[in-house]
């Protein structure tokens, strides 16, 4: 099951790429470029075929794609001169920067798509509960044994099981604390001392039980652990509703991204912390992040709504940050180009303004070196940030 959640993240990865892609393609033709390569995959051929002007097809190496307009920039000399006319470079500004862009609004609308989908079908998920919905059997062995919904080998009866709590159960109070939802109740769990035992009143048929239980840890996890989540429950939402469920999500998005990205200078430590999941500076995270998330929510002891809401979630998350990942103004991004441009108009509008002619195109070889140069620390970083998905994952466990 967890190979499957990875087989899913890399066709959501591809087809995320492949439909900005697409957002190229299509204004290009649109504005007349000349389109000649149209491809899914990178590496060797695996299959194409020409339709007028345009090969398309599929590679070996599946993990993402390609669009080929001719003359993106001064040094793209690889077309035929009587094609010049049709290149990329040599159409108006305003519409190179419509198919720069093109991609990242198709990013933004397929996130968009999946959130209002999520919405009105499978339905908007509510856990802000304390009806339990999962009490685990065990304590599992590790944090990845905990997120994939497993033991890890663990024999030892979770504090939940061992004081008899079932799921449907409802808290109605934790250690003499009246709690009304998981957004309180979670918390006291996790600030609890292991070892230390509380009370925990439940309505179960109508009476109240008062249970006693002696709280555990997961190896690796900060605070202590009960071995209990909230039931979710899934309402179908109208068409308003489902737009501001995806405005909400994307606003939430769009802030923890802006608070992470505040963090950038002090994040490098905190990605290698135990405590990384709960850092501000922590929660950036690499495409292997996605991948071991969805492979998580495949593999987990959980409903198919919930499997379905995970995934679809974040996908939508991972369209949102391909999208404003290629706005950085930074070659080999799609900003890095556009950036280009605005100053090649801002250079023209300035020679205008003093009676000169247009100096026209930026010489690319000359911008090059710098963009490269910044773009290398920022591929540092991101060496850095994938290690540290791979030796101190982020956990999306309770």
């Amino acid at each position: 099951m967890g190979l499957l959640g990875w087989v899913i993240f890399l066709l959501v990865l591809c087809f995320s790429i492949m439909v900005h892609e697409f957002g190229h393609f299509l204004t290009a033709k649109k504005f007349g470029m000349k389109v000649t390569r149209f491809f899914v995959g990178f590496g060797p051929t695996l299959w194409s075929f020409r339709r007028g002007e345009t090969e398309y097809g599929v590679k070996a190496l599946l993990v993402g794609g390609f669009c080929k307009i001719i003359g993106m920039h001064s040094l793209d000399q690889e077309h035929h001169p009587d094609d010049e006319p049709r290149s990329f470079r040599s159409k108006p500004r305003w519409q190179r920067i419509v198919v720069l862009y093109a991609g990242v609004i198709m990013n933004f609308v397929l996130a968009f798509v999946l959130l209002i989908g999520l919405a009105l079908t499978i339905g908007i998920a509510n856990d802000n509960t304390t009806q339990l919905g999962v009490v685990s059997p065990c304590v599992a062995a590790s944090v990845t044994a905990l997120d994939n919904g497993g033991c890890g080998g663990s024999k030892t009866p979770s504090p939940a099981i061992a004081a008899g709590l079932r799921a449907g159960d409802t808290v109605v109070a934790y250690n003499g604390k009246p709690v009304s939802d998981w957004t309180t109740l979670g918390p006291l769990i996790k600030a609890g001392k292991p070892g230390s035992e509380v009370s925990v009143t439940v309505r179960r048929d109508g009476q109240l039980l008062t249970k006693h239980v002696k709280l555990a840890q997961v190896k690796g996890r900060p605070g202590a652990y009960m071995g209990v989540s909230p039931v979710t429950a899934f309402q179908v939402a109208s068409p308003l509703g489902a737009a501001k469920f995806a405005g909400s999500f994307t606003s939430q998005i769009f802030s923890g991204m802006g608070h992470a990205l505040s963090n950038l200078p002090s994040s490098v430590g905190k990605l290698f912390s135990k405590q990384r999941s709960t850092e501000t500076g922590g929660q950036v995270a690499s495409v292997v992040t996605f991948g071991q998330q969805t492979s998580q929510a495949v593999s987990a002891d959980v409903g198919w709504r919930s499997k379905a809401e995970i995934i679809v979630a974040l996908a939508a998350e991972l369209n949102f940050i391909l999208a404003l990942g290629n706005i950085v103004p930074l070659m080999p991004f799609d900003g890095g180009l556009a950036a280009v441009i605005g100053w090649e108009s801002l250079r023209g509008w300035y020679a205008r303004s003093r009676g000169r002619p247009d100096p026209g195109h930026v010489d690319i070889g000359k911008v090059i070196p710098v963009m490269v140069g910044l773009f290398a620390i920022l591929a540092v970083f991101s060496v850095i940030v994938l290690f540290a998905d791979i030796v101190n994952p982020v956990s999306i466990g309770q």
